[in-house]
């Protein structure tokens, strides 16, 4: 026998909540990083591998030589290798080295603790030192990381206010803007001015060309006085400046150099700049990373779900309010709703809970909100207007994206 069904029928499956952006986008970046880490790999196993192949055989080769030339055993040439392997990471080299713990040694050392540079070819060997680098690398990271945000805040704004600036001498040249247009005056009339904010694309690139031209110049220094090809040294100054540290390619390790304390001046300068440069560079370049996931989610959102948003339009509540959707459906004018003069008699027609009259109220009291905020951002004033969210403390950004938040056209929107 079949199973008699109940008088309220079949239950429905629930739907699955739909994503949230945030986390949708989280995933999508997780995803595509994953990819990217893939393609690296990848890429650079084809390139590098073959090398390593041919280098092991050579060593094999040289080391049997050696054994059989000197007549010595390969376990024996072995344990002294080994020996020679425990003093290069002692620090200890053929050539003449600078000290390593004296104080512009250990200087430097901190230096790339708290950067989170970390060459590796300085390390502490006593128990002591270790603990007392945990304890000062907690401190020191997180004190220079808002040194970094502190530091792209500031360029961030002044990169503004030039920008602004120019828009401005621009707007004179077109005719656009009164001559006698100082910032600060009213407002009227220049609506081009309001909310005006650089495009983040425009930031972009001048950040870049300044790390450009800032490595340049690095790599010329290093070039002369390290005796590098160029190529290293532009490598050498991506891999310090983007705080990576292979350590492969060390700076001012020398024990002697021509002008040595003109030179280290210099050497600190360019890596203290080039470290904030790109630390900059970087945060600038994930807005526009994040934009491209908004528009890929966007995209994936109008592809996958049309069907969702018809049923939701179709099922939507009756004295809900949305742009244009009456206007479309039952096609009334405003000519039919102007001739209702009073608050009850000026209702809709078709039974909305709001007269036209407050909706016009209400979003005029919006608009003088918003134009406010608009002018207070674009001339740099404090915000002195809260208007209440269900975001919470996080909603503006954590950290660098919290400190370029409606800093940048893109971002003044992108949450």
């Amino acid at each position: 026998m079949m199973p008699r069904r109940g008088a309220a029928g079949p239950r429905r499956r629930r739907r699955p909540a739909p994503l949230n952006e945030d986390n949708g986008r989280f995933l999508l970046l997780a995803a595509l990083i994953a990819a990217y880490l893939s393609a690296g790999a990848t890429v650079f196993s084809a390139l590098e591998s073959p090398s390593e192949a041919a280098a092991q055989l050579r060593w094999n080769r040289t080391l049997h030589n050696f054994s059989r030339i000197f007549n010595i055993s390969l376990p024996e040439l072995r344990a002294f290798l080994r020996s020679y392997e425990a003093a290069m990471a002692a620090g200890i080299r053929v050539d003449a080295l600078r000290p390593r713990w004296d104080f512009p040694g250990a200087f430097y050392f901190v230096g790339t603790v708290v950067s989170t540079i970390g060459f590796g070819m300085t390390t502490p060997a006593t128990v002591a030192g270790k603990v007392f680098l945990i304890v000062y690398g907690l401190f020191g990271c997180a004190g220079t990381i808002l040194f970094f945000n502190l530091f792209l805040e500031r360029i961030i704004s002044l990169l503004a206010f030039i920008m602004k600036a120019c828009h401005e001498r621009q707007l004179r040249r077109s005719g656009l803007l009164p001559p006698n247009f100082r910032r600060g005056s009213a407002m009227s009339g220049v609506g081009s001015l309001i909310g005006w904010k650089p495009s983040v694309y425009h930031v972009m690139l001048i950040l870049g060309i300044f790390a450009i031209t800032l490595s340049c110049c690095a790599s010329a220094m290093y070039t002369l006085v390290e005796g590098w090809n160029y190529v290293d040294s532009l490598y050498y100054c991506f891999v310090t400046f983007s705080t990576i540290g292979f350590g492969d390619l060390v700076s001012s390790q020398n024990a002697v150099y021509q002008n040595q304390g003109l030179y280290r001046f210099g050497n600190f300068i360019f890596i203290l700049m080039g470290v904030c440069c790109i630390y900059s560079l970087f945060n600038v370049i994930s807005i526009v990373i994040k934009q491209l996931l908004n528009w890929v989610l966007k995209k994936f959102r109008c592809r996958c779900c049309p069907k969702c948003h018809k049923s939701g339009t179709r099922l939507g509540r009756r004295n809900a309010i949305t742009p244009g959707a009456r206007l479309r459906r039952h096609k009334i004018s405003l000519e039919a709703d102007g001739q209702y003069d009073s608050d009850t008699d000026g209702r809709r027609l078709s039974g909305e809970m709001i007269s036209m009259r407050e909706l016009t109220a209400s979003n005029k009291v919006s608009l003088a909100i918003l134009q406010k905020q608009l002018y207070e951002t674009a001339n740099g004033y404090p915000r002195n207007v809260c208007i209440n969210t269900r975001q919470n403390g996080f909603s503006a950004g954590v950290g660098a994206l919290a400190i370029m938040n409606n800093r940048l056209a893109e971002t003044s929107d992108s949450r």
